[in-house]
């Protein structure tokens, strides 16, 4: 995540890609080169960035590329969908330059490759792959998106992502769902429960599911205690989420002109079935490449400037990029154009989150410095005395998590509350939970709390669906998820 590994933001498994444990990459590669002799220990004299010198202004960039994500689309559309990247960098220079003239140019370079080589370019290329992979899976036929086959597809989701990762299964399911709903006039909705279900409350149940909970595998917490943990908290969310999403959906199809189906959707002549499943199998050889960087542990490192790149972790992404090329090469171009197929999505996430990425990591590091940082009443709110307050572990992860990566979000308070795996399944099995249901439940609070809703999004308005705002869509979380959260509150902790 900073996720041990892979990514943070997006999902999957591989959304642990940020974290010091994940790593690697193009530029990695580099490092063969670079530094051909591997490395087992942290080079001495490595720069460090203590948390506790940074104060509450260098969080100032980050609220100012979320403020910008939410208002410039609104205010100033045009300027916006032309000039999204350059306002990414803006933000991300206002991060860099002030940091190099206040703490160095080593600490600066050292921080910016940690951020690129471990979280960001991983990141990116799992992102790439399954966006590349499932843009190869294309659904024939008729399937029109009525309440009951919407429901359905809703719930074949959330139990796919706990097992294929959010982001696969986001990635692998919204082509087919804009596509029966594309008669539709009213059906916004659907992608807001979309990103509810599928990106984020679905990747409950295994490590694979969600980003924070690989880390905690990773960390020592057995592959089935989340499976055991988190079936019962995820069911009083999700259950809800589908009765809801059916009586709303139907009261919308009741509104709906019939007449106004467009032909395509009709698709005479066409059975239903799946064109280019040849990706689903390379689908699972992105969870498995995936998967084996997390348990693969060869203890082999190149050292880029003092950032460690694991090779486990270079091979994962190696394997992802031929996956994606696979991809390309096996999947007929007529499909993909059949399937609306565009890079667009991936470019303006690939922006956006450079941008992120950049401005988060001065964020994560007041987190990291405990009680004594600029945001130390935050890590001080989770204990009573020598007691954990499991209802604040929950709503503080949960929240941080809504705009901050959730894997080192949640990496942040498993330190705080022990650290030790072993006594967080035992005696604090509860306070794992709440730390657990906060990280991956409430990454469904904003565009930006899991990687797969802003790709959900990006997909949806690149076929003509308009989403709502950044403070639209957390209207709908507000009054949708705010109180099944205060229901999982009650009942767990």
């Amino acid at each position: 995540m900073r996720k041990s590994g892979l990514g943070c933001r997006w999902g999957g498994p591989g959304a642990c890609l940020r974290s010091s444990s994940d790593k690697g990459i193009v530029i990695a590669l580099a490092s063969i080169v670079l530094v051909p002799t591997p490395v087992h220990a942290a080079a001495e004299g490595a720069p460090h960035l203590d948390g506790t010198d940074l104060g509450l202004l260098w969080g100032l960039p980050f609220v100012g590329i979320l403020l910008s994500i939410a208002i410039f689309p609104l205010l100033a559309p045009v300027f916006w969908h032309r000039n999204f990247g350059r306002v990414s960098a803006f933000w991300g220079l206002l991060t860099v330059v002030p940091f190099a003239l206040v703490f160095g140019i080593d600490l600066t370079i050292f921080e910016v490759l940690h951020v690129a080589l471990l979280e960001y370019i991983p990141f990116i290329i799992l992102l790439f792959s399954l966006f590349t992979v499932s843009g190869g899976v294309r659904l024939k036929g008729v399937l029109r998106g009525t309440p009951l086959v919407n429901t359905g597809m809703l719930l074949l989701g959330t139990v796919l992502a706990s097992w294929m990762g959010t982001t696969g299964a986001a990635m692998l399911l919204i082509r087919p769902m804009l596509r029966a709903n594309a008669w539709r006039q009213r059906k916004v909705h659907v992608f807001v429960f979309f990103i509810f279900l599928v990106a984020n409350v679905g990747g409950s149940l295994t490590p694979l599911g969600d980003p924070p909970l690989f880390l905690g595998f990773l960390k020592g917490v057995s592959f089935f205690w989340t499976t055991a943990h988190m079936f019962v908290p995820m069911l009083v969310v999700a259950i809800p989420l589908l009765v809801i999403f059916f009586v709303f959906d139907s009261i919308m199809m009741r509104r709906e002109r019939v007449s106004a189906a467009p032909m395509e959707t009709r698709a005479e002549g066409e059975k239903l079935g799946l064109e280019g499943s040849i990706n689903l199998l390379l689908l699972a050889g992105v969870i498995g490449a995936v998967l084996m960087s997390g348990v693969w542990s060869p203890e082999f490192t190149f050292n880029i400037y003092h950032v460690h790149v694991e090779l486990q972790n270079v091979v994962r992404d190696v394997l992802l990029i031929g996956v994606a090329i696979l991809s390309l090469v096996l999947t007929d171009n007529e499909s993909r154009k059949a399937n609306a197929f565009s890079w667009f999505p991936i470019v303006e996430v690939a922006k956006l989150f450079a941008g992120i990425f950049i401005t988060i990591f001065p964020v994560i590091a007041m987190l990291k410095s405990g009680t004594e940082g600029a945001l130390g009443l935050i890590v001080e709110a989770v204990s009573d005395g020598d007691q954990p307050n499991n209802v604040m572990y929950f709503w503080i992860t949960g929240i941080l998590s809504s705009f901050l990566d959730n894997a080192p979000t949640y990496l942040v308070f498993f330190n705080t509350a022990g650290g030790d795996a072993a006594t967080l399944m035992g005696p604090l099995g509860n306070t794992l939970l709440a730390i657990s249901c906060g990280a991956v439940f409430m990454g469904a609070n904003s565009y930006i709390g899991n990687a797969p809703n802003f790709m959900v999004r990006s997909i949806c308005e690149d076929r003509g669906v308009r989403m709502p705002s950044f403070f639209g869509y957390m209207i709908w979380s507000g009054l949708i998820l705010m109180p099944l959260f205060v229901v999982v509150t009650l009942l767990f902790f």
